[in-house]
């Protein structure tokens, strides 16, 4: 995905509140062993792009003053209550370093799991993305988690997804992070035909 940006000459509030009344957005790309860049960008493609998963979980060619850089989302500031981004952030990021990045998981398979078809379970989803380290040529829009083989009372964990190589779940030293589980559907309670009765009032 590309993104055209310029290098913004004026800072400050009032600077940044002329900027958005032209419908231009006021941003920073940092990182990189560079100084970090003050950016301004058109606010209508940043705004519809960031109602898209992969504009969250992607390497972005930035094309800044003309030149080509890679880069990744960071952060973005939006309006309390109007459509409207206030402030975006960027980072730098060299081809040849690995990154680490929040990528989405896609569940699926749930419904044809024995969890579910068989035992009638109900399956939860701990987590809606993980974050991954790999090469930036390498980095996946998505994750598919399948959990088709489920089965009752069982937990999926990290450890058990199907990852491209060269990919690598970061995670703190010894954790296995809980992405679903499994757990048994609460009954309902029948009343019993003896409770019907003594509850019917005489006639």
């Amino acid at each position: 995905m590309n993104i055209i940006a310029t290098t913004r000459n004026v800072q400050g509030t009032g600077a940044s509140r002329r900027l958005r009344r032209a419908d231009k957005l006021p941003g920073i790309v940092y990182g990189g062993n560079l100084p970090a860049t003050p950016i301004e960008l058109e606010h209508n493609p940043i705004f519809y792009a960031l109602r898209k998963e992969k504009f969250h979980a992607s390497i972005l060619t930035m094309e800044l003053d003309g030149k080509e850089e890679l880069v990744v989302l960071r952060a973005f500031q939006m309006h309390p209550y109007k459509p409207q981004v206030m402030h975006i952030d960027f980072q730098r990021i060299n081809p040849n370093e690995k990154v680490t990045m929040r990528v989405p998981l896609h569940f699926q398979g749930e419904e044809e799991s024995p969890a579910v078809k068989v035992s009638k379970c109900i399956v939860s989803h701990a987590v809606s993305a993980i974050e991954v380290t790999c090469m930036p040529k390498e980095l996946p829009e998505f994750i598919t988690v399948d959990l088709s083989k489920l089965e009752a009372g069982q937990t999926f964990h990290a450890s058990m997804l199907q990852l491209p190589e060269g990919i690598e779940v970061h995670a703190k030293s010894g954790e296995d992070i809980v992405l679903a589980t499994v757990a048994l559907p609460v009954e309902e309670e029948v009343p019993s035909a003896e409770g019907e009765a003594a509850e019917t009032p005489a006639a």
